[in-house]
């Protein structure tokens, strides 16, 4: 009978063996994976936070711009602040991360995130009320006639009308600036503290999974972990469209009494709200890493090598390191790793590459939503809700079904890069369709066309004021606009030369305009209504088929992400991953993440025609660009950064394979050395034949090396040797050996995974004692 303890024993052996992939146990799992896939779970959520919280901020840029009344270069910075804190800490953290407690290392991170996103958010609550220029603040409940065209000497009897002046602004000590007026360092320090939290997130996660999962699995978890993170992404634009739809002060003021719109560009959304909900989910997100181990058991093939271990499975780090191990000893090893790394030269050109990459999108990133605003009229809500469910989740199935083609064919690094290359390229091109979808300017009065509705661009004030309104004297600083029939906007009421109006709130008209060409059919009369024009139906089809370009191109541009990432992490020792990761990520920070938004900002504010003005004097935010203009160098520079970064990429290709080339050709001819030398008989050679005898067949058959149909395969044919003086008889008989590669592999040393192929090798064993008895 058997023992109930040993049977349970037996079971357990059973159940952790499984760690080992095994013919007859493969298809079973066992703790130490769903251990390893609780740990993916958790990075996977903590992913999906930090990318929503991350792009929650791109999507917030315009209402941010707007709020703290600045340009597009500053509003560039602070979103760069993010890659401040986090560069900060990188290097240091990818080093000594990878020999510490790396889970809870995440942890930590996820909560200072937290921390880092409410502090940006709370500004708002500092701020006092926002405050719009508009001519009717004084009729928002009731109907009165506001005469927005008035000398000046008249208009002090109509306090309806807010007025400002472009000349004389009030920069004196007695000028009381707005109680936000530099609240928008706050947003600076939170987001940067929000980078410093991020910063172990990535490498020491990736290279944690890397480092516990197999091989072929490895891949196939990175590429689950970035498409579920895309969700972040997904859910971060959806986030800001919804808060974009909300008055900056709901629940706070009457929104009814809101006399502008969403596509108004003095419009500024709920922009607080999303930091907060952000800053509770990764909250959240930390809690799980606390509850982790410093290593999880060790999995797959390595384990069959070591017979020893008592369960088929042992604990095992990547790094010899202990927690015993002092920081002065482990310091010691950077700068050798780090001369490593950067003495690697694929390495180096993927990292040039990775820079001009990530500078075309991060600039993209940034300000597509801005762009689509600009370019083809839509609000700031729409644009960010169809960047989240049109672009986002078509990227996260190109990289789901990238990572599976590498796992299903099991692609080398050398076919990875190749297709990285490929769908990256194809999709550049593209992208290039992108210059010929567009909407012509907004046809706004003395900017875009004149008063007489002659085209023409310009950026001088003085273009503002014409015969039609020279005696309305009004401000060019102030944006108040209004529209005519005729499709011409005017930037506010008095510079229309409007003399009455009727209405209130959003509903106000404005009748008896001087400068509108055309009367009104209805109204027989020159009227204008609130806001700006809408664009035409040429301009709808135009913003249709830029979406589906866009769409496109991020699909296929996404296959060739996972590839593109394990290429980096294969072509680098095992040892020095994490650290790779980490000086990539601290590189693309700081050449990439940090100027990127700033200079792409500094030109698109060279595209601006109208500046709004801050109460004490100073330029504001933009409130019209040149959409012509901002087209051309928006894509432009986009196109640029892009199309210089494959020059790198083929570089990487070419070297990849001129060294993988060398590597496996070297195995191969030490493999077959080796093998000779241990199975091969002891031979003797005539000098003047060269005719190799064994010294154990006097007199017998000759083995003559004939033509090689393979390059690592010989075979002999038979001839007569003479007899031997001296013979030594081998202990066991001669082995003949005959060698067939079918591919070659090889990152550090492993012939499988350069190529993608397998080592086939077959052994005949033949002695020649019988063959020449046959004979």
């Amino acid at each position: 009978m058997v023992d109930p303890s040993e049977e349970d024993n037996a079971k357990m052996t059973s159940q952790q063996a499984l760690c080992t992939p095994d013919k007859d146990t493969d298809t079973l799992k066992d703790p130490c994976c769903s251990t390893l896939k609780m740990f993916i779970m958790s990075l996977s959520f903590a992913y999906f936070s930090k990318a929503l919280c991350g792009t929650y901020m791109k999507s917030s840029i315009t209402q941010i711009e707007r709020r703290f009344d600045l340009s597009s270069s500053l509003v560039g910075l602070i979103d760069g602040s993010f890659e401040m804190g986090n560069l900060l800490f990188l290097a240091v953290v990818s080093h000594f991360g990878a020999k510490l407690h790396r889970p809870r290392l995440i942890g930590s991170g996820c909560f200072l995130m937290a921390i880092g996103s409410a502090i940006t958010g709370l500004p708002h609550f500092f701020m006092g009320r926002y405050k719009y220029d508009t001519v009717i603040q004084g009729s928002l409940n009731e109907t009165n006639s506001v005469a927005a065209c008035q000398e000046a000497t008249v208009q002090s009897n109509y306090p309806n009308i807010h007025q400002e002046s472009s000349v004389n602004f009030n920069t004196g000590s007695d000028c009381e600036k707005e109680p936000g007026s530099y609240m928008w360092v706050y947003v600076f320090l939170g987001n940067a503290l929000r980078g410093i939290g991020e910063t172990p997130v990535t490498p020491l996660g990736i290279s944690y999974i890397d480092d516990f999962a197999k091989a072929e699995n490895s891949v196939f978890y990175i590429a689950c972990l970035q498409t579920i993170s895309l969700l972040g992404p997904m859910f971060g634009f959806l986030m800001g469209s919804m808060c974009a739809k909300l008055y900056v002060d709901i629940g706070f003021v009457n929104v009814d009494s809101v006399t502008i719109t969403p596509k108004d560009a003095r419009w500024v959304g709920a922009w607080w709200l999303g930091f907060f909900v952000s800053s509770s989910i990764l909250l959240l997100a930390g809690i799980p890493f606390w509850f982790f181990p410093r290593s999880l058991p060790k999995q797959a093939e390595e384990q069959r090598e070591d017979p020893s271990s008592p369960h088929g499975y042992q604990e095992h780090s990547a790094h010899p390191a202990t927690p015993t191990m002092k920081l002065v000893d482990i310091a010691k090893g950077f700068l050798p790793s780090l001369k490593k790394l950067l003495g690697t030269p694929v390495y180096l050109l993927l990292l040039c590459g990775s820079i001009l990459n990530f500078n075309s999108f991060i600039g993209l990133i940034t300000f597509k939503a801005k762009y689509m605003e600009q370019q083809f009229g839509q609000s700031a809500s729409r644009a960010n809700f169809l960047i989240g469910v049109l672009n986002l989740p078509v990227v996260a199935v190109g990289i789901f079904l990238g990572g599976l083609v590498m796992k299903r064919y099991k692609l080398s690094v050398v076919s990875g890069a190749q297709l990285s290359f490929l769908t990256s390229f194809s999709a550049y091109l593209l992208m290039l369709l992108q210059f010929g979808t567009k909407c012509d300017n907004l046809r706004m009065a003395g900017l875009t066309v004149s008063y007489n509705g002659t085209p023409q661009i310009s950026y001088d004030a003085q273009t503002l004021f014409s015969q039609c309104n020279q005696q309305c004297s009004c401000s060019a600083a102030e944006w108040d606009p209004v529209c005519s029939d005729d499709g011409i906007t005017y930037i506010s009421p008095c510079l229309a030369g409007c003399m009455s109006s009727s209405g209130h709130g959003k509903n106000t008209a404005f009748h008896n305009c001087s400068c509108v060409l055309s009367p009104s059919p209805v109204e027989g009369s020159t009227s204008v209504s609130l806001g700006q024009c809408p664009r035409g139906p040429a301009c709808s089809r135009s913003f249709t088929s830029y979406m589906a370009v866009s769409v496109l191109s991020s699909f296929i541009n996404s296959l060739g992400t996972t590839p593109a990432y394990m290429v980096i992490i294969r072509c680098i020792s095992p040892e020095l991953k994490s650290l790779a990761l980490g000086i990539q990520t601290l590189v693309i920070r700081t050449l990439a993440g940090i100027p990127a938004p700033v200079y792409f900002g500094a030109l698109i504010d060279s595209t601006c025609l109208k500046w709004g003005m801050k109460k004490c004097g100073g330029r504001g935010a933009c409130r019209l660009y040149n959409s012509d203009k901002y087209r051309v160098i928006f894509l432009g520079l986009i196109s640029c950064l892009s199309g210089s970064s494959y020059f790198f990429v083929i570089a990487v290709i070419i070297l990849l394979r001129k060294q993988f080339s060398k590597e496996a050709l070297r195995a191969l001819q030490e493999a077959n050395q080796g093998r000779l030398e241990l199975h091969s008989p002891q031979l003797h050679c005539d000098e003047v034949s060269e005719h190799c005898c064994s010294p154990s067949q006097p007199g017998g058959e000759a083995l003559v090396p004939s033509e090689r149909t393979v390059e690592t395969t010989e075979s002999y044919a038979p001839h007569e040797c003479p007899a031997s003086p001296s013979t030594v008889t081998p202990e066991k008989p001669g082995v003949i050996v005959t060698e067939r590669v079918n591919g070659l592999t090889g990152v550090d040393g492993n012939l499988e995974s350069a190529y993608g192929g397998q080592q086939d090798l077959e052994t005949e064993s033949r002695d020649p004692a019988k063959e020449l008895a046959v004979a």
